[in-house]
C-alpha cells in the first residue's frame, strides 16, 4: 500500500512580522517624541518656579541682626530648618505686607512639614514694626539688618540693591545654603508649590 505524503504548508511569517512590530513600536515612538515637538507626544517638561541659586550661598558671618528685644542674634542658630525670607521697612508697606501673606500661606500649607520651617521678616530701617506684622503673622521671626549686608548676600551684583531687596522672597536650606530666590510679584501657588517639592525630595531638615 503506497502512502501519500501531504506537502507541508510553508509557515506564515505574519506572526514574526507583528511580534517585530510590537517592539519596535516604542523606539518610533521615543523617536517621533523628541524630534517631532509639534505632535505633542513629548511630556511636559516640570520646571522651578522660583531660580534656583549658583553658587548657593552660606550664611555670611558678617551679618549683623537684632531681635525684637534689641538683642544680637545668630541666624545659624535655625540650621536644620529651611527657612523663608522676605524683606522690608518698618512700616511694612503693601510689597511687604504681601511677602508676608505668600510666606505664610506656603507655610501653613505643607501638611506634616510644617514644622521644617521657619518664617523670617528681615527689616531694613530702624522705624517701628507696623502692627499688621505681629497681629496677622505670628511666627514669624522679625529680625533688624543692615540693608547693605543684606543686599551683599540676599541680591549680589543687583542694579538697585534696595529694589531688589524690597520685592524679594528667598529660600534657605536647612545647611545654611540661599539656595533658590523668587521672581517679583510672586504667586502664592508657585511659592508653594516648590516648597513642596524641595521638602519632598530633600533629606535634610
Amino acid at each position: 500500500m503506497t502512502m501519500t505524503t501531504v506537502p507541508a504548508r510553508p509557515r506564515s511569517i505574519t506572526p514574526v512580522i507583528a511580534i517585530f512590530l510590537v517592539a519596535l513600536a516604542p523606539v518610533v515612538f521615543a523617536l517621533l517624541a523628541y524630534y517631532v515637538p509639534a505632535l505633542g507626544l513629548r511630556p511636559a517638561i516640570q520646571t522651578n518656579y522660583g531660580q534656583l541659586l549658583e553658587p548657593q550661598r552660606p550664611i555670611p558671618d558678617t551679618l549683623t541682626l537684632r531681635d525684637s528685644q534689641g538683642q544680637p542674634y545668630d541666624l545659624n542658630q535655625l540650621k536644620g530648618q529651611w527657612l523663608l525670607i522676605s524683606t522690608g521697612p518698618g512700616a511694612c508697606p503693601e510689597s511687604c505686607v504681601r511677602g508676608l501673606f505668600v510666606m505664610r500661606n506656603s507655610h501653613a500649607s505643607q501638611g506634616k512639614n510644617v514644622d521644617r520651617l521657619e518664617r523670617i521678616l528681615f527689616v531694613t530701617d530702624n522705624a517701628p514694626i507696623a502692627p499688621v506684622v505681629g497681629d496677622a503673622y505670628v511666627g514669624t521671626h522679625v529680625l533688624r539688618a543692615d540693608p547693605a549686608q543684606l543686599a551683599a548676600w540676599l541680591a549680589p551684583g543687583a542694579a538697585d540693591p534696595a529694589a531688589a531687596l524690597a520685592s524679594g522672597l528667598w529660600i534657605v536650606d536647612p545647611l545654611g545654603h540661599l539656595m533658590m530666590q523668587f521672581p517679583d510679584g510672586q504667586d502664592p501657588e508657585g511659592v508653594r508649590d516648590d516648597i513642596r517639592v524641595l521638602l519632598k525630595n530633600s533629606r535634610i531638615g
